[in-house]
């Protein structure tokens, strides 16, 4: 069923999944169009964001943002067409950065949403390169990170969306920079392609061995999104000083216990005294809004100057999104996965 002018497709959360996603965790439903009343626009969804936090929401454990009631349509930034305006400052045709979930209309107030303006130049990258991802590699690189020119950057899923902005930007400021990813296509793109200095595949028997073996001055950033054994690889070769941006940890978000094996935490926390580590989580809407324009004005710039590369996996249909999010977490993805919702005019 494709998107149509009459009928309003919602993927709701049918239950709260116990480990992975499965296909009944999602649930298509119909419904009429809603119409925008005095100070509302109507909202057409062109593009919707797939993002590992997505996963998170599903849960109803204690976090930094309410979960996703179930019945309710799941959440998801969007790249929408106003379809109806009766809001001051919107009309028809304009294309905006929203939040619409995962539905093909909502209404809005214009609250948490950005013009785009009438012909927006790939309005599909402001929910990767130049949207959330991006400006989650830039931040925690920049303000936590704080790479020093000779340094050594480590980064995982290396050529995912944050992790390829992450490298990217750490080579800009003078770093080497150790990749991390998933099967030989993905790590010869991140040198041949990115620009790395190498990248060690985490699927291989040796991996803290290769790791190490590449890192031969240590680690002084490692900019984490895994966690899990690359983590545990990681963390002995960590420099004095050395600095860890946490953004997530999708290795662990499926996880329904804790890892087997003797309890590390002490250990952990011994290296965190011992090396003087500096270990920062942050959630980039929370902790750097303020910093959105210069993100904006420096990445722009790069990309207008073809400094930056970015690579995009675009999936057709809001039916298959439920999928497209499973094999994300299982990082099947290569690059930034984005589902058209509907048919760009």
């Amino acid at each position: 069923m494709s998107q149509t002018d009459n009928t309003n497709r919602r993927m709701v959360l049918a239950e709260r999944p116990k480990g992975e996603p499965t296909d009944s965790t999602l649930k298509l439903e119909t419904a009429g169009i809603p119409v925008p009343q005095d100070g509302q626009m109507l909202l057409r969804t062109e593009f919707l964001s797939l993002d590992p936090y997505m996963r998170g929401r599903m849960s109803d454990a204690p976090s930094y943002a309410p979960p996703v009631a179930v019945g309710e349509v799941m959440v998801g930034g969007t790249v929408s067409e106003v379809a109806e305006s009766r809001l001051k400052g919107f009309d028809k045709g304009d294309w905006v950065l929203s939040f619409n979930g995962w539905q093909d209309y909502a209404l809005s107030d214009g609250q948490g949403v950005t013009a785009l303006g009438r012909d927006a130049k790939h309005p599909s990258w402001t929910l990767g390169i130049m949207g959330m991802p991006g400006f989650t590699a830039w931040a925690g690189l920049t303000q936590i990170g704080a790479p020093k020119e000779g340094e050594t950057l480590v980064v995982a899923a290396a050529t995912g969306p944050v992790g390829a902005t992450v490298g990217q930007i750490g080579k800009l400021m003078g770093c080497r920079v150790v990749a991390v990813a998933g099967g030989a296509e993905k790590c010869a793109y991140a040198v041949e392609t990115l620009g790395f200095d190498a990248c060690i595949d985490h699927r291989s028997e040796d991996f803290a061995e290769q790791l190490k073996a590449a890192t031969p001055d240590g680690i002084d950033i490692y900019f984490e999104n895994v966690g899990g054994k690359v983590l545990d690889a990681v963390v002995p070769l960590l420099n004095i000083g050395a600095r860890i941006p946490v953004c997530g940890l999708v290795s662990q978000y499926n996880a329904t216990s804790l890892p087997e094996g003797p309890d590390r935490m002490n250990w952990l926390m011994g290296q965190i005294l011992r090396k003087q580590l500096t270990v920062r989580g942050f959630i980039i809407f929370n902790d750097f809004v303020h910093l959105y324009p210069e993100f904006a004005k420096a990445m722009g710039a790069w990309i207008e100057a073809g400094k930056i590369h970015y690579r995009e996996e675009i999936i057709d249909g809001l039916e298959n999104a439920p999928q497209a999010l499973i094999g994300l977490l299982k990082g099947e993805n290569f690059g930034k996965r984005v589902i058209r919702v509907g048919s760009t005019k």
